[in-house]
């Protein structure tokens, strides 16, 4: 498996648990133990997705950068210029495990 494709990989793994406790928070809002590893699966998930917006291209609008984007200028029409980088890369889906 490529290093997007098991970066992707974390990204959903994590996101599943940070869903999954936004649920039972929804529920149990004063719970300070879920509400402390919610707080953990957050970082982690932000700090992952950050991590693929700047080898790849961002997965959410929130991780749009153009400054630090798309590092390895893989999948742009633009590579070594500073762009809106939201279109860059090929949609998660469209890629196939080899």
């Amino acid at each position: 498996m490529s290093d997007r494709c098991t970066l992707l990989q974390q990204i959903n793994e994590i996101s599943f648990v940070v869903n999954d406790l936004n649920l039972y928070l929804d529920t149990h809002p004063t719970d300070a133990s879920a509400l402390e590893e919610f707080s953990q699966a957050m970082a982690k998930r932000r700090q992952l997705l950050d991590t693929f917006a700047k080898e790849y291209e961002p997965l959410t609008l929130n991780c749009v950068c153009p400054d630090t984007n798309n590092k390895s200028e893989s999948h742009t029409k633009y590579p070594g210029q500073k762009h809106f980088t939201w279109s860059d890369g090929p949609l998660p889906w469209d890629i196939q495990n080899n």
